[in-house]
């Protein structure tokens, strides 16, 4: 098998995301005036694709956009931070687009997102893929996200799998996954579980690989090969949360690209996903590794 020349290959939805930020969410039925509106293109694995990027790693992207200026602009956006883009599905229809409001002082946030697009087994052109060294995937086209997985293992990739919140059934995938990096709000409600440690040993039953569960300010705890470490979060002015998990994601597999041990990965997630959520949008505070190293470097202070 040749080496592979690529870092990462990544397969996830990819919406236009409109935010607003607000003093106060609105009620139902009152008109508000925004603070600010960002325009960004959104999806927790193009978001990854472009944080490995901007530190200094090579990325791919298997996505599906419309014929719309919607798909154009998020397309301009991956081609601007040098993400691989020749793997990119047009079809004619609408592109998903995400919209949501971003409260000021606490960085909480609301999306919606609409989406009626999607990537079949049949657009993934196998023999034209680059081999990566890792793959990363959310799970949302589960029958183009197992076909990727299982080519995975037959030309020794990595698999990560990233999933936040409660929605379609993706446990098939686990037993291919190599990281399962999820967050809380899944992790308790699929293993009915209260606990990270709780949630690891479920989820273990299912996924052969390294399991770590994220959970806000409250730090990520993880499990490899039978040994748990847990990370505080980094606190910084929070200006927007939005993609703080994927910002997180990029951390880690900047980590494991490295040959990083599951500590320093949990470490250099913490680092990114805090430097994200200093700025608004998912991709704006994503950082240089000049910017991470400082970041490290300044000793910043962390969450009890």
């Amino acid at each position: 098998m040749p080496e592979p020349k690529l870092d990462c290959l990544g397969l996830g939805i990819i919406p236009l995301d409109l935010l607003f930020g607000v003093k106060k969410y609105p009620e139902a039925g009152q008109k508000v005036d925004g603070s600010w509106l960002t325009i960004q293109g959104g999806g927790p694995v193009p978001n990854v694709m472009i944080g490995l990027n901007r530190l200094g790693r090579t990325s791919s992207l298997i996505a599906v956009i419309g014929n719309d200026l919607f798909g154009e602009l998020t397309l301009s956006e991956l081609k601007n931070e040098k993400v691989d883009s020749s793997q990119i599905i047009k079809k004619r229809k609408t592109s998903a687009v995400a919209a949501g409001f971003v409260e000021e002082g606490s960085g909480r946030r609301t999306l919606v997102l609409e989406r009626r697009i999607f990537v079949e087994p049949k657009d993934i052109k196998l023999k034209e893929l680059r081999i990566p060294r890792i793959i990363h995937l959310d799970g949302r086209d589960m029958k183009a996200t197992i076909k990727l997985a299982k080519w995975a293992k037959k030309v020794g990739a990595l698999v990560s799998f990233d999933i936040g919140s409660m929605r379609n059934d993706v446990s098939a995938v686990f037993e291919y996954v190599d990281h399962l990096v999820v967050a809380d709000n899944y992790a308790f409600g699929f293993t009915k579980t209260r606990t990270a440690r709780a949630a690891i040993k479920k989820l273990m039953k299912l996924c052969p690989g390294t399991i770590v569960v994220t959970e806000g300010i409250k730090g990520s705890t993880g499990c490899e090969r039978g040994r748990y470490f847990w990370q505080p979060a980094y606190k910084v002015k929070n200006v927007d949360t939005t993609g703080a998990g994927d910002a997180f994601h990029t951390g880690y597999l900047f980590g494991l690209l490295k040959g990083k041990d599951l500590k320093d990965r949990l470490h250099l997630g913490a680092a990114v996903a805090a430097i994200k959520c200093s700025s608004s949008g998912g991709r704006a505070g994503l950082p240089t590794v000049k910017q991470l190293s400082k970041f490290l470097k300044d000793g910043p202070k962390k969450y009890a």
